[in-house]
């Protein structure tokens, strides 16, 4: 019997082999170089937006979101970034599935092309616009000779300055989900006699949704702070192509409370984007 139970407790609870020691984390102290870099960076960080809530004024926030002025803006802003979303997603998405899944020359090259809107500073990319969808454009010339489309200076300018600088989220997202789904599912329906479209259609879209969804969210939030390139490219025109960065600049000169109040709400915007993609986040940790 007592040979068993040494055997039993060499074996472990289950049995199947020997029992590892448990190992209980050592507390350190934190080494106080990194310490004080660290809470700087921390209040670095956090002041900023504690001062922007502490300085709101909560009273008038009421009134202030339902002004006019602040209506519009904060209209056109979640109906162009919504736009300028489905835009990256119908462009994109078969972007994102040609760097993944083909080989063809200059691959790498269109690849650091197709995420330089990431680094580009807004305001180039708004006078890119403008030199190419201009009415003197490359190509906006031509859309105005022959169809009398104008772009610049319009909501449609709007959802075009969003899209352009939103949609290299969506596509950086979306290839990374395609590189680690497994081809082999598509390979599996195209011996089964389905076509390459249909494949994508039924096999891959469902495995890559969930990038597709984290790419799409990233895209509307960048689309909704867009600054620089919306200015550029379509102007500061209330009702028409002031969104609400535009605003908040605008408002910050004549009424600062405006400003603040549209602050919180891209603050709001910003924190429930984050809450939407913890999981992700955590599930790829």
């Amino acid at each position: 019997m007592t040979e068993l139970k040494q055997r039993d407790a060499a074996a472990g609870p289950s049995g199947g082999g020997p029992r590892r020691p448990r190992v209980r984390a050592a507390r350190r102290g934190v080494p106080l170089p990194l310490l004080v870099p660290g809470l700087l960076a921390m209040a670095f960080l956090l002041v900023p937006l504690l001062a922007l809530l502490v300085r709101a004024p909560w009273r008038s926030l009421p009134s202030q979101l339902a002004s006019t002025e602040v209506w519009q803006a904060l209209q056109l802003s979640l109906i162009s970034a919504t736009a300028a979303t489905a835009v990256a997603l119908v462009l994109g998405v078969p972007l994102a599935w040609l760097l993944a899944r083909t080989e063809f020359p200059g691959r790498g090259l269109v690849r650091a092309l197709v995420t330089l809107p990431l680094v580009l500073p807004p305001v180039v990319g708004g006078v890119a616009l403008l030199l190419a969808l201009g009415r003197n454009g490359i190509i906006g010339k031509s859309l105005d000779a022959w169809f009398g489309i104008t772009l610049p200076f319009t909501t449609a300018g709007v959802v075009i300055a969003e899209a352009f600088v939103a949609m290299p989220f969506l596509v950086i997202s979306v290839e990374g989900t395609l590189r680690a789904a497994d081809p082999r599912y598509e390979e599996a329906a195209t011996t089964l006699g389905a076509s390459r479209f249909t494949a994508f259609r039924r096999v891959t879209l469902p495995l890559i949704a969930p990038g597709i969804a984290a790419g799409a969210v990233l895209a509307w939030a960048r689309a909704l702070g867009e600054f620089g390139a919306t200015i550029t490219f379509a102007g500061n025109f209330p009702g028409r192509t002031q969104t609400m960065p535009l605003a908040v600049y605008l408002a910050l000169q004549n009424d600062p409370e405006a400003a603040i109040a549209l602050s919180l709400i891209l603050l709001a915007v910003s924190i429930a984007v984050l809450a939407g993609l913890r999981d992700r986040w955590m599930t790829g940790a």
